[in-house]
């Protein structure tokens, strides 16, 4: 099994390792770097397969090769115990990383979420979530909508420009099918460790706060869910000083 992709930013005590979404590689937290604390916490930006670092990775691209491939990752980095940061689909796989070793995990933060039920949707939304794998046009449009249509083509372009260059589209219909019909709740359900979510006022109804506390409030008794104010799905890059500055205060909350 070969070794994810990843980059490593700062050298403190605590570590985090952090995980990318669907449209995007670990260059998303590009703009959160500046705004890191990076004395007393060690990042690990970490690439699944088939995307940034890890492209050229193969494998079958679902939910227990990546749990496994992040657990390979963090016995490689020494790291006994640590936080998990999970974007998106990656959320789903953290999570499946917490519920095969949960002792390990101090904390799990999830950014709009794809919960361990997965996504379920009627079968035309499937195709059209399927499509953007491959079509530019639906890849723009699902990025505008996740947004809440509030931002410019040149905006919308370089977002797109990112989830391109990020991964290869065998990898994106791959992990489409993981988080479209991939279901562990039964195993999550219970987890004793603190699950803290950042939700974004602006993103689809899918990840909206309210729908995401009424499912994750079934498996999670140590919850906690902030709403960005000023974000859809994606608050790293939309608002990056308030995201480092929630995921620190989450993560501080337990440290390793």
């Amino acid at each position: 099994m070969s070794l994810l992709g990843h980059e490593l930013v700062g050298g403190g005590k605590t570590p985090v390792i952090v995980l990318h979404e669907w449209l995007g590689d670990h260059s998303n937290y590009g703009p959160v770097l500046p705004y890191l604390n990076k004395l007393d916490y060690s990042w690990c930006f970490t690439d699944l397969r088939g995307y940034g670092l890890s492209r050229d990775i193969t494998g079958r691209f679902d939910c227990r090769e990546a749990a496994d491939d992040i657990i390979k990752l963090s016995q490689h980095l020494g790291w006994k115990e640590f936080h998990l940061v999970g974007h998106s689909m990656s959320a789903m796989v953290a999570q499946r990383v917490a519920a095969d070793i949960s002792a390990q995990i101090k904390t799990l933060v999830l950014v709009t979420p794809v919960p361990a039920c997965g996504v379920k949707v009627a079968a035309d939304i499937e195709q059209t979530i399927k499509k953007a794998a491959h079509d530019d046009s639906a890849a723009s449009a699902a990025i505008d909508a996740r947004t809440g249509h509030r931002y410019n083509a040149t905006w919308l372009n370089e977002k797109l420009s990112l989830a391109r260059k990020a991964s290869s589209a065998e990898a994106r219909a791959a992990y489409a099918e993981m988080f479209l019909h991939t279901d562990f709740s039964e195993e999550v359900k219970g987890l004793d460790i603190p699950v803290r979510v950042i939700t974004g006022k602006y993103d689809i109804p899918a990840f909206q706060q309210d729908h995401i506390q009424a499912i994750f409030s079934q498996w999670y008794p140590d919850l906690q869910i902030e709403q960005c104010a000023e974000s859809g799905h994606y608050p790293m890059l939309e608002c990056p000083v308030y995201f480092a500055s929630t995921v620190e205060k989450f993560i501080s909350d337990s440290p390793c």
